[in-house]
């Protein structure tokens, strides 16, 4: 049993306008150098894309689509959501298990949001997660800026034991695969 990338929201509309997430650019170029390495290792990649209501990521709109720096093949998986779940009312477990995944590697936006939810759920399924620590953004908010928002969340996931399976922070330039 191997791993799979799981992005998260990785959308051109959190990536513009007033309410972008931080350094979008740097963020993305991880992503894709992460998803090269993984899918040169044949570990599967798995693009989570939120879907909300009109005016906030609606379906088939530009601020919907995955960003566009984003690298994406067409061996890719995408798993649709509505939630800051990606596996709450989606297919999203039953893909893992067909593809014999027993670890995920997470990154994408925002932080505190739908990462930070998904890492948790993950690990209450029984996966161990590689957080991408430098691979996953936010916005920040009134009271934490997003460098800290980042940070605070890469040192909470690694915290939480309770579950069994652990969330391991990790570069992306130390994050490793082998191959399949």
């Amino acid at each position: 049993m191997g791993s799979a990338v799981l992005v998260i929201d990785v959308q051109q509309g959190l990536c513009e306008g007033p309410g972008a997430a931080f350094d979008c650019a740097g963020t993305i170029e991880r992503i894709n150098r992460i998803t090269v390495g993984a899918r040169h290792a044949a570990v599967p990649v798995v693009f989570v894309q939120h879907e909300s209501g009109p005016g906030y990521l609606e379906h088939g709109t530009r601020a919907w689509q995955l960003a566009d720096a984003l690298v994406v093949e067409p061996r890719d998986h995408r798993v649709p959501k509505t939630t800051p779940d990606a596996f709450h009312r989606t297919a999203l477990h039953e893909l893992l298990q067909r593809l014999g995944v027993a670890e995920l590697v997470v990154c994408g936006m925002h932080s505190e949001f739908c990462v930070d939810t998904s890492v948790r759920r993950a690990l209450a399924l029984g996966y161990p997660v590689r957080l991408v620590a430098d691979a996953h953004t936010s916005a920040g908010n009134a009271v934490l800026s997003a460098p800290q928002v980042i940070a605070h969340h890469n040192a909470t996931l690694a915290n939480i034991a309770s579950f069994g399976p652990r969330a391991t922070p990790v570069r992306a330039d130390e994050l490793r695969f082998a191959a399949a």
